[in-house]
């Protein structure tokens, strides 16, 4: 079965709609803010370990067997050194999770950074993007607009062939509208050029950072798979009577699936599957427009009743033995 992949999932039809790329982004903070979420669920455990050990510690410190003699005595003797020993072992359970949580928060830290920056130069892309299409879509108003004043211009001299007295001034705002629509149609050309450009450098970097998100997705995933497959090592080598429990949630572990989540994630928040396709150039003079690439410049139409111009072309990832979760093989604690 073929992998599902941001880059192919998290488009728009329109060129100025960001909806899939706000998709990303929002899954991204939703697992950055569970990255945080475990990082201090681990310092909370970690103080309740060092809590549990000082008080242990104090308990070991009491009297107890003070006035016994011989045998009984030297046990309870015992008793209380290993006690002692206990309560350091949870000190240093705590520490040892504090230091994963420490692993976590830089972990976070520097994917918060890397997509930062990605995001700053996405962000000067779309908007970039959007000012550009902008700029073609005023530019086309005018251009339609130009021709529009053209071909009134070019009416009035028809209708007044007979009027010479006015003929001159009328020629000359025809020659004129002509001028304005002709720079009209140049400027029109430039922008959807322009934007031509500006979409095709926003879907190279479009792809890169959906490619880069994903990795960061991925590796998020699998770092906090393997924070939680250590943090319940810790638990173990602490208190092997406890395995049974911690074992539950392994199994659980071993499910989780990277690939599986980044699948699931794209079926429920797919916005499209195309890239939007490009701006059109559209002839004033013609009723039919080319599906790809601008036509090649048009040849100003005569001053007298114009005739129907030709169409545009078309271009087309001690002694107890504790599973890793790569061990295929594993189910219980060994001794």
């Amino acid at each position: 079965m073929k992998n599902l992949h941001f880059k192919d999932f998290f488009w728009n039809s329109e060129l100025t709609c960001t909806g899939g790329y706000d998709a990303i982004i929002q899954y991204l903070n939703d697992g950055k803010r569970t990255c945080k979420e475990m990082e201090d669920f681990m310092k909370a455990r970690a103080s309740i370990e060092e809590k549990y050990a000082k008080d242990l510690l104090s308990l070991s410190k009491k009297v107890c067997g003070h006035n016994e003699m011989n045998t009984l005595k030297r046990s309870l003797d015992v008793f209380k050194l290993q006690t002692e020993h206990v309560s350091l072992s949870h000190l240093q359970l705590a520490q040892s999770m504090r230091e994963e949580a420490k692993k976590l928060e830089e972990f976070r830290e520097k994917q918060r950074e890397v997509k930062k920056k990605m995001e700053l130069h996405m962000d000067a892309l779309h908007k970039q993007k959007s000012s550009h299409y902008k700029k073609t879509l005023d530019s086309k108003k005018t251009y339609d607009q130009k021709c529009r004043d053209k071909e009134e211009a070019d009416q009035n001299v028809n209708r007044n062939t007979n009027n010479t007295k006015n003929m001159e001034k009328l020629s000359s705002k025809a020659q004129q509208a002509k001028q304005n629509a002709e720079e009209a149609d140049k400027i029109y050309h430039q922008n959807v050029a322009s934007l031509g450009k500006v979409r095709d450098e926003w879907l190279k970097e479009h792809i890169k950072a959906c490619d880069m998100f994903e990795k960061q997705a991925t590796e998020r995933i699998s770092f906090l798979r393997n924070t939680v497959w250590t943090h319940l090592n810790q638990m173990s080598q602490q208190c092997v009577n406890s395995d049974e429990l911690y074992e539950e949630v392994r199994k659980s572990l071993e499910q989780c699936n990277v690939q599986e989540d980044i699948e699931h994630f794209v079926n429920l928040r797919r916005t499209g599957d195309k890239p939007p396709a490009p701006v059109m150039y559209e002839n004033f003079y013609s009723g039919q427009k080319p599906q790809a690439g601008a036509p090649p410049p048009r040849q100003p139409p005569p001053v007298i009743r114009r005739g129907p111009l030709p169409n545009p072309t078309q271009n087309s990832t001690g002694d107890i033995i504790y599973s890793t979760v790569q061990d295929t093989e594993y189910s219980v604690v060994q001794y």
